[in-house]
């Protein structure tokens, strides 16, 4: 982003220093990137910066460090011009890779929390208007000339469209609250004496089981058997003793696993249109939409009419 340089001088500024001594690009997104800086005074922070709709990470830093959810510090932080930026405690690098006994008591921390009310919620009513949101963007794709292979999906979204609210059952039980959305071992730094979750951008108030089905992430098939796993040992370490409760005649893994493939879904469909507006990944997207689809299809056993 062109306005890295300016927010990172803004930043130093508050800090009542001039610019950085160093900088080195640790990752950059298409709407954000991290670097490690070194200041003028000889420390060595996090810079990270994102345009909408990541802008308030830093407020969400700054609430969950006070409920004791361990995160890096925000040493000070700006939005202009739509644009945040942080500089962060710089943490080092990990020592090892998270295990799912990490990613379970970190779990247990996040939704322990107070639940905030500046943060978007995906109550039960959230999750039903899950389909008809992906179904609208598609159609704004269409209406655009894109993704004109994909003109199958409408029935598969209208057929989950109209088993939302059956299938949305048990979305209140505990754990409900704080998630962190990204929740995956990435997201975990794992030093020599403790462990931070980094990466809010993207926190709500909602299910935490969406959390901890997202521990595996999204680029290989589901593994009911390993959320399972990771649900009973978020029990064992304190967490929510209703996390293991069926949900809408489903197991608790098949419920989470399928509705946060829908999530993702709609997630995916509304970046085409709005946040990464770009035709030339259209392919590439349809394709993860299609299995993310096919995968909530399958964890929810729901029935698609043949057309």
């Amino acid at each position: 982003m062109n306005d890295a340089a300016v927010l990172l001088d803004e930043l130093t500024a508050q800090m009542g220093l001039g610019g950085p001594a160093a900088r080195s690009v640790v990752r950059v997104w298409a709407l954000s990137g991290v670097e490690r800086v070194r200041l003028a005074d000889g420390r060595n922070v996090i810079f990270k910066y994102a345009r909408e709709p990541f802008t308030g990470e830093a407020a969400v830093l700054r609430y969950v460090a006070v409920q004791g959810v361990p995160v890096p510090r925000v040493v000070v932080s700006i939005v202009h011009e739509g644009v945040l930026g942080m500089l962060l405690e710089d943490l080092g690098e990990s020592v090892r890779v998270a295990t799912a006994a990490d990613g379970a008591k970190a779990a247990v921390a996040v939704h322990d929390a107070e639940i905030p009310d500046f943060l978007r919620v995906l109550d039960r009513a959230g999750l039903i208007e899950l389909p008809r949101q992906a179904l609208k963007s598609l159609v704004e794709l269409w209406s655009r000339g894109r993704w004109m292979t994909a003109v199958d999906l409408d029935g598969v979204l209208a057929a989950i469209e109209e088993q939302a609210d059956r299938l949305s059952a048990g979305t209140d039980l505990p754990p409900f609250g704080l998630c962190h959305s990204e929740f995956h071992p990435t997201s975990l730094h794992v030093g020599a004496a403790n462990w931070r979750l980094l990466d809010w951008a993207r926190a709500f108030v909602g299910p935490g089981l969406l959390d901890l089905a997202s521990w595996q992430g999204t680029t290989g098939l589901v593994d009911p058997a390993a959320l399972r796993r990771l649900i009973w040992a978020y029990i064992r370490t304190g967490g929510h003793g209703e996390a293991s409760r069926p949900r809408a005649g489903l197991q608790p893994e098949m419920w989470a696993l399928g509705w946060h493939r829908l999530w993702a879904v709609a997630w995916y469909l509304e970046q085409a249109i709005t946040w990464i507006n770009d035709p030339t990944q259209d392919t590439f997207v349809e394709q993860v939409v299609r299995r993310h689809l096919g995968e909530a299809v399958t964890c929810l056993n729901i029935s698609i009419p043949s057309r």
